[in-house]
């Protein structure tokens, strides 16, 4: 594997979404973001095609040694038979290849040494650059719902004046339905207040998960 493409793999992993972020300067910082996932793409896309290329030259170094093993047990036949007709020249032909095939065994088995680190490195690559992608995917996934959210709450001001005087228009009922009644008015449940009941749920739920996990670690070493 070529040591440009190692070092583009080494920057894809070590890279952060967040640390992306602190040096945007643009106003388009999802279109930065998107970017960055694509040109991870890129470089799973070669990792995966010099994995291939690196599978396939193994597949034929291991097909090149199991034919010269065969032809060194082959030539050892033949050595026999040419000493058995008293045919010392062919023998010594055969031995002559035997030799041949024997010089390049240990480099055939050096190559294939070789080619199998190669392919499990880019089999751990091409794992390790899936999950980084993974991992930018949903930080791009946050940061999108976040700035749904932040726009949603940006509403416009006379719409929030609108509000306001809804606001107190109910109040003012709230206090003389309750005056005359003994009830209370319109209960109206605040959206900052749901909000924060939201993320305590969130927190119980994942309290939850976290607890179940460690009960199932503390079985598993129990």
């Amino acid at each position: 594997m070529a040591d440009s493409l190692k070092t583009r793999v080494g920057r894809v992993i070590a890279g952060s979404m967040h640390a992306l972020l602190d040096k945007i300067e643009d106003r388009n910082p999802q279109a930065v973001m998107e970017q960055a996932i694509r040109e991870a793409e890129g470089v799973i896309d070669e990792v995966r095609h010099e994995l291939g290329v690196v599978s396939a030259n193994r597949h034929l170094a291991q097909q090149q040694h199991a034919k010269l093993n065969r032809g060194h047990e082959e030539l050892r036949d033949q050595v026999s038979q040419a000493l058995a007709q008293q045919r010392e020249d062919l023998a010594r032909a055969a031995v002559s290849r035997q030799i041949d095939i024997e010089a390049q065994i240990p480099v055939l088995e050096t190559t294939l040494a070789d080619l199998a680190r190669q392919e499990q490195e880019l089999q751990g690559f091409t794992a390790a650059l899936l999950a980084k992608k993974r991992e930018m995917q949903e930080a791009l996934a946050e940061f999108r719902k976040s700035r749904a959210a932040t726009e949603s709450a940006a509403q416009p001001l006379g719409q929030v004046n609108v509000e306001q005087r809804l606001g107190r228009v109910t109040d003012a009922f709230d206090k003389v339905y309750q005056r005359q009644t003994g009830l209370d008015g319109t209960q109206r449940a605040g959206s900052l207040k749901q909000a924060a009941q939201l993320r305590e749920l969130d927190d119980l739920v994942r309290d939850h998960k976290i607890s179940e996990r460690m009960a199932q670690i503390k079985a598993g070493q129990a």
